[in-house]
């Protein structure tokens, strides 16, 4: 019996050409699901405004992160089912995919069908649910299966903001660059609109005070909360005290409220009481990408030696960590 393991991830453009860059935010930013807005308003927000303008300014930023392997997020992606293909062994067949662009979900999920795999376990790597990641992952592939005349088992895994596995890589690598040298630590998680937040809180619960202080049933599928039950995690492995550390979130698009604290106003609330070294985690990645490895890494740390600092240490992302793919495991082993 074969088991099919797709790991999924957002995307990357097929090179930093302009055009190619395009095509990527094109696709992206017209799922409904990350602009929910009305389809004749996202259209005409994406095509004629985003797309254009955007395009040129994102493309010599992937310049600045394009390695001889193509996308870090590529070549990490790749590199995990690699290696827990081999963690898994024979009975499995581990691939992976992309939301957006290649290689694509549609693809990869005819691929197991055309070799027989008897389920598959979708894991995404988005460690905390989103309606506009883990949910769009889960929608395509159920739209792509539902079109399959004989439909194989199927594992959707949702969230594993606290996965204790997932929890001791981030420690790992943070002890790395030992927290203590530094006058602060911040965990800052790829940002959501406040509206989608909202939507997906069946309880009226969201964005009130102290809504996060825990995670419970009645925010469990909060992003807002799983980042900081993932922060608390990280942070008590660490043995960082609540005032050592603050959960803030970036790469914020359009005038519309955001979810807070902002990770670039957290830097400039920092620098103004004297901070000078500053250690920034980034745990909704796994793997490094644009956000991660120019966003905190250069624009952030730019940020803060204008406002007096001296570095923004980024700790790297999971990549090809043996604790990540022993988590991969878990997660797998346990659906």
């Amino acid at each position: 019996m074969l088991h099919g393991i797709l790991l999924i991830n957002l995307g990357t453009p097929d090179s930093p050409a302009t055009g190619d860059v395009r095509k990527y935010l094109r696709e992206f930013l017209l799922d409904p699901r990350v602009i929910d807005i009305n389809a004749v308003g996202r259209w005409l927000l994406v095509n004629g405004i985003i797309a254009p303008f955007r395009a040129p300014k994102s493309a010599k930023l992937y310049k600045e992160i394009w390695t001889e392997q193509g996308s870090p997020l590529l070549y990490y992606t790749r590199r995990q089912a690699e290696l827990l293909q081999a963690a898994l062994g024979t009975n499995y067949r581990v691939d992976f995919a992309m939301r957006y662009q290649s290689p694509s979900i549609q693809a990869v999920l005819e691929k197991f069908r055309q070799s027989g795999v008897s389920d598959i376990t979708i894991l995404p790597l988005f460690p905390q649910y989103a309606s506009a990641t883990t949910g769009s992952v889960h929608e395509k592939v159920m739209e792509t299966v539902g079109r399959w005349q004989a439909i194989p088992e199927i594992r959707f895994i949702s969230s594993y903001c606290d996965l204790p596995e997932f929890i001791d890589g981030f420690v790992a690598l943070g002890r790395k660059h030992d927290p203590s040298k530094y006058d602060h630590v911040l965990f800052s998680f790829h940002g959501l609109p406040e509206r989608q937040i909202r939507k997906a809180d069946d309880h009226g619960h969201c964005l009130k005070d102290n809504c996060c202080a825990e995670l419970g049933p009645r925010n469990a599928n909060c992003y807002r909360a799983q980042c900081f039950q993932t922060a608390r995690k990280i942070a008590a492995g660490l043995g960082l005290s609540f005032e050592q550390y603050t959960v803030c979130f970036q790469s914020r698009l359009g005038k519309d409220p955001w979810v807070r604290p902002y990770s670039d106003d957290i830097i400039r609330e920092r620098a103004k009481k004297g901070d000078k070294r500053l250690l920034v985690f980034a745990p909704a990645f796994t793997s490094d990408c644009l956000e991660t490895i120019h966003e905190i890494g250069v624009e952030y740390d730019e940020l803060f030696r204008e406002l007096g600092g001296e570095k923004i240490q980024l700790v790297e992302s999971l990549n090809e960590s043996e604790l990540w793919v022993r988590a991969m495991r878990k997660l797998v082993s346990r659906h």
